[in-house]
């Protein structure tokens, strides 16, 4: 197992395809992206979390109010 850290974010590296995703999400990081395309490419860096459930409940409940849920 492998950690990259990202100031205060740990990614862990189990497999060989995750760090495929890694790198994809950071070159994609770099580029003119628009707004709907960052929220995705956020939502798969946190899958690379120890903490992954974290995000998607912030994201969720987001949902939830908007569409009163």
């Amino acid at each position: 197992m492998k950690i990259i850290k990202e100031g205060t974010k740990k990614y862990i590296i189990d497999e060989k395809r995750d760090l495929i995703i890694y790198k994809k999400i950071k070159l994609l990081e770099k580029k003119k992206i628009n707004e709907q395309d960052k929220k995705l490419v956020k939502l798969m860096k946190t899958q690379l979390e120890g903490d992954w459930r974290k995000y998607l409940l912030v994201e969720l409940n987001k949902l939830s109010k908007k569409y009163k849920a």
